[in-house]
């Protein structure tokens, strides 16, 4: 790349002002922010994708231009499971992405979808200056990654041959949990646990490779499951599939920022949190009504049902987490205080 006489003043003017210059994100055109779920505005949509559309914002009119972004939904810049590890090379800036999928990079990161651990919104909020959301923090930031913005979402699951919602109701179905430990609960509880992004939900579903499938409410609405699911057991009122889907950036990307732009992106992230909160929330009951709607049986978790689950939750999910090492033992720990 060759510049013109106008490009050195520009990036000289942008220096003295403390702003981007030379840094990684002037270099690629933006900082890229990357998720799998479908696309859309500020105001429709995915509230994911709105979230990071709507933190994109924010960012450059509070930089005066200086941190500008591009979205790219869908997994559209990146496949799904590779944009962990991207992050942590620096090789993608930001990304919304379930924190369980890094689980076999990571171990730690596996309690972002343990089942019965976060049973409440309130529980999941609590997280970020608790404890457990300290040490969560700082492990993920020894491996490369910065959290940006906290966002929990309840679900539940879409089925096609009958409601699951007790343990017993499990037994010969092919299930997906969408985590190593949901799958462990479910597989006690007699399941066949099936693999596989949220994003490929529906084409399992519809050709009948998969029974029912454990997904966010949001995810209920945007990949249109109420088209083939026959049943949903609603995560509205209470449930045990709670999961961590934080906005995260690359530490490498970020430390090079002036402070003034890491502060802005910290705070922006922060102000999300509770848009995301309030957008999860309304999903769970938009959810339960559009699959009413469309015909599909809609059934609630009661509070000794979910006991029933936490308990083989904790013999087999918490118990294997716990051994895998210290830190995933302090993480547990930390974690079990909130409840």
């Amino acid at each position: 790349m060759s510049l013109d006489r106008r490009d050195i003043l520009g990036l000289l003017g942008a220096s003295a002002l403390g702003l981007p210059g030379l840094n990684a994100s002037a270099q690629t055109g933006g900082l890229k922010i990357s998720h799998q779920f479908p696309g859309g505005t500020l105001t429709e949509g995915d509230f994911r994708d709105r979230l990071c559309r709507r933190f994109a914002t924010e960012c450059e009119k509070r930089s005066g231009g200086a941190l500008k972004s591009t979205v790219y939904p869908g997994s559209s810049l990146m496949k799904t499971n590779a944009q962990f590890s991207a992050m942590r090379k620096g090789a993608l800036d930001l990304s919304l992405v379930p924190l369980s999928y890094a689980g076999g990079e990571v171990a730690e990161t596996n309690i972002g979808l343990m089942p019965a651990l976060v049973p409440s919104y309130d529980v999941g909020a609590r997280w970020k200056t608790a404890e457990v959301g300290k040490l969560l923090t700082k492990t993920l930031d020894d491996k490369g990654i910065v959290v940006v913005s906290w966002v929990w979402q309840a679900g539940g699951v879409a089925s096609r041959t009958r409601a699951l919602l007790t343990p017993d109701d499990a037994k010969g179905l092919k299930v997906r949990g969408g985590s190593r430990e949901m799958d462990m609960m479910l597989k006690t509880a007699g399941a066949s646990v099936i693999t596989l992004p949220s994003n490929e939900i529906y084409a399992a579903m519809q050709t009948g490779a998969m029974d029912a499938a454990m997904t966010s409410s949001t995810s209920f609405i945007s990949f249109k499951l109420e088209e083939i699911a026959k049943f949903l057991t609603s995560g509205r009122q209470r449930t045990y599939w709670f999961m961590l889907e934080p906005l995260m950036m690359s530490k490498e990307i970020f430390s090079k920022l002036p402070k003034a732009q890491q502060d802005i992106i910290m705070a922006v992230g922060g102000e999300l949190e509770t848009f995301a909160m309030e957008a999860a929330k309304a999903d769970d009951k938009a959810a339960a009504d559009l699959y009413a709607k469309a015909g599909a049986k809609v059934v609630d978790m009661d509070e000794p049902t979910l006991k029933k689950w936490q308990a083989i939750a904790r013999d087999t999910a918490w118990k294997d987490f716990g051994e895998k090492n210290e830190s995933c033992a302090a993480l547990l720990k930390a974690a079990q205080k909130l409840l």
